[in-house]
């Protein structure tokens, strides 16, 4: 990262200084008016704005709290341990990012003035471009979509170890400069960044979540979405289970918990969104799409596909070409 980024975002913040001088104890109304700790949006954000950064404080412990917005944590250089939910603890290095929904808890142990890490507050309707920014719709960016959104009990946080993967620590980078800069048309510019982010994390899933000693189902859950995501054309259960180590019936009832559909539906929805994509995006005939994603018996899909989107393949394709003109 430039070096005028970290300089900046490195300097000592008078909340800092106060900390220093002898007031060792995080000042809470700077961050809410209720008892509860859940920092507002509203004491961090200009109105009107929906995104913008703050250099998380240091020299202190930072107590247990949630937010009434979407945190992005990004560790710029240093490191950073926080605890989620009271009882995971993720030790954070130079790249790593965390995603923080409204429904996760979390404190920070103290940092010292080398670990240097910003928050991004979010509001989430800023996320609603880069969303739509993905070309095609799949199973794992659904989990990913719902778990900054919703009340997801397995997954209300997203940690990604992102040092090794270039494009990721660039856009990055690209959000903070444009925020420190105050950029002309800085808005557009985030919303596509952070919509290249999400493209990006669909690529490099594997590296959402792990080293979470306490997440072993979230883990899991990953690795079989994405699992789908890959090898949607000939995915099998079976095939799961043996190279997890987990047994069939486990993995089905936990994907039947957390995304409300079990690894057939999961799969038959996969493969239909890839039918859609090739509608859209190809001429290859009805046949072929069906051999590319794997479906052999025609009837069985006509049917699926009209039960899913309430038409024929080919009236689909109609119907889009027509919304082209």
């Amino acid at each position: 990262m430039r070096e005028e980024i970290i300089e900046y975002l490195g300097r000592i913040t008078e909340e800092e200084q106060a900390i220093l001088a002898g007031n060792p104890e995080v000042q809470k109304e700077l961050y809410t008016s209720d008892r509860e700790f859940v920092v507002d949006s509203h004491r961090l954000l200009t109105q009107g704005k929906l995104i913008d950064i703050r250099p998380h404080t240091r020299f202190t412990y930072f107590p247990v709290h949630r937010h009434n917005y979407i945190e992005m944590l990004y560790v710029v250089k240093g490191s950073l341990t926080t605890i989620i939910n009271s009882s995971e603890r993720v030790s954070m290095s130079a790249g790593d990012i965390l995603f923080l929904n409204q429904h996760a808890s979390h404190e920070i142990l103290p940092a010292q003035e080398k670990d240097i890490a910003v928050n991004f507050i979010i509001l989430p309707e800023f996320f609603r471009y880069p969303i739509s920014m993905i070309d095609r719709e799949n199973v794992l960016m659904d989990f990913i979509v719902a778990s900054l959104s919703e009340a997801n009990p397995v997954a209300n946080y997203l940690y990604i170890r992102t040092k090794a993967i270039l494009p990721v620590e660039n856009l990055i980078e690209n959000m903070i400069w444009t925020l420190v800069d105050k950029t002309a048309s800085s808005h557009t510019i985030l919303q596509v960044s952070m919509g290249l982010i999400f493209l990006n994390l669909s690529r490099y899933a594997e590296q959402v979540n792990r080293n979470v000693p306490a997440s072993s189902d979230l883990n899991l859950l990953f690795s079989v979405l994405n699992y789908i995501e890959n090898h949607y054309q000939d995915a099998s259960l079976q095939r799961v289970a043996e190279s997890s180590g987990y047994p069939a019936y486990h993995i089905s009832r936990l994907l039947k918990k957390h995304t409300g559909q079990n690894f057939k539906e999961l799969l038959q929805k996969r493969k239909l969104q890839q039918a859609v994509y090739l509608l859209e995006h190809t001429m290859l005939s009805i046949d072929h799409i069906m051999e590319r994603i794997g479906y052999e018996n025609s009837s069985y899909f006509y049917r699926k596909f009209r039960a899913q989107y309430g038409c024929s393949p080919n009236e689909y394709r109609d119907k889009y070409s027509l919304l082209l003109k």
